[in-house]
């Protein structure tokens, strides 16, 4: 069985940084591209950054400069680093092998 947990969401302030972790188990980890994607209240899902199995990383052009995406391999285990967190980074955050599977979601809220 495919299972994904996301962990390290939170409140913070902008400006903070967050550190999400995405625990994995079911699967060839190492060989799976991982994915983040993120739902804001009341809005569609968002692609937000992928890492290939050979370690080659992607960003969506609105969070380019401030995240930046990692796995360990060893651990089975995705990250998403967010920097300079804005209040437009309040969102749910789903990791996902592929775009196949999904974990249940960390929310992560920016607020002063």
């Amino acid at each position: 069985e495919v299972l994904l947990a996301e962990s390290g969401g939170g409140l913070a302030q902008p400006g903070g940084s967050l550190t999400l972790s995405c625990g994995a188990s079911g699967f060839t980890f190492s060989a799976t591209e991982m994915n983040w994607v993120r739902q804001a209240p009341g809005k569609g899902l968002e692609w937000v950054s992928e890492i290939r199995a050979d370690g080659r990383t992607g960003y969506a052009d609105s969070v380019k400069a401030r995240f930046t995406i990692s796995r360990d391999n060893a651990k089975n285990t995705a990250y998403l680093q967010i920097n300079n967190l804005k209040p437009e980074d309040t969102a749910t955050y789903y990791c996902a092998a592929g775009l196949a599977y999904w974990g249940q979601g960390t929310q992560v809220t920016v607020s002063s």
